[in-house]
């Protein structure tokens, strides 16, 4: 079975309710259609402003009940809001809008999971030769501190545990081990240190065997590759896709208290149904 036929088993069994906030965008149309015919959700759109979605905003955020009533009437918002009020299970969006929107309406409405410092973002990395790969962050943070990146890697951790079975983390560098010096892979060795993850290695090091016992870094076998910028992780998996053909699934988000995926932007409807299922499949 493959990775994204357990995706859409997890889903079926699952058949929550997702609330769609961009619903009349035509890919969004066309994928909500599939996820319904295919059994995989039961999408929705935006419902009226209730009661539940404004004591959310007003005892659990701590804001004042204008402002939470306001607020709800910016479509992620309510999206956001319907899911932390028990109204919907996940939120999908992004089709339309830019990430920073939707990660600032999931903050404020839904909030961060227990133990979680900051929120993040993968990509799964379908690849032609019928592996999966978890790449993070691609998306979120431009340029954590050796403490998010650390966070960030826990978070891929979790990621690829629950939809892998099992996380090989490998903390990306232009150096492997102590075989360079720099700002960049001070950060990395420090998060390396604060995670027990291997790191510093650089991409080659991580994924071939063979080059990872030459040099003395880790098994050669990760499963989750995570990025020391969002520079070099927005580039990576793009040129992946490109230049490989893998289907990137994402940007998924991380470290929310309930599912949120944001969509690329230019994300077809048959991305936007195995992103939805993969969101899903994650809870």
């Amino acid at each position: 079975m493959t990775f994204l036929e357990r995706a859409f088993d997890r889903a079926r069994a699952r058949r929550a309710r997702v609330v769609f906030p961009e619903l009349e965008e035509p890919r969004v149309a066309a994928a909500c259609d599939r996820l319904r015919t295919e059994g995989l959700a039961d999408p929705i759109g935006l419902i009226p402003t209730s009661d539940a979605m404004i004591a959310t905003l007003v005892e659990a955020r701590g804001m004042k009940e204008s402002l939470a009533r306001r607020m709800l009437d910016r479509p992620l918002y309510r999206a956001a809001a319907m899911v932390a009020a028990g109204e919907a299970e996940a939120m999908v969006a992004g089709a339309d809008a830019p990430t920073r929107r939707v990660i600032e309406a999931a903050s404020i409405a839904i909030g961060l999971a227990e133990g979680v410092s900051l929120p993040s973002s993968f990509f799964a990395m379908l690849m032609p030769d019928g592996r999966t790969l978890i790449f993070a962050d691609c998306a979120v943070n431009l340029s954590p501190d050796a403490e998010g990146l650390a966070a960030i890697a826990r978070a891929s951790e979790r990621t690829a545990q629950a939809l892998l079975g099992e996380a090989r983390v490998a903390l990306l560098s232009f150096s492997t081990g102590a075989s360079g010096a720099g700002d960049s892979v001070d950060k990395v060795r420090a998060a390396a240190e604060l995670t027990g993850f291997a790191g510093p290695v650089q991409a080659d090091a991580a994924l071939n065997p063979g080059i990872a016992a030459k040099k003395g870094m880790g098994t050669g076998d990760a499963n989750v590759l995570v990025f020391p910028d969002l520079d070099s992780g927005n580039i990576g998996y793009k040129l992946v896709q490109e230049l490989a053909g893998a289907q990137a699934l994402g940007p998924i988000l991380q470290g929310f208290r309930k599912p949120v995926c944001d969509l690329s932007r230019g994300a077809t409807a048959e991305d936007i149904v195995a992103a939805t299922a993969v969101t899903l499949a994650l809870d």
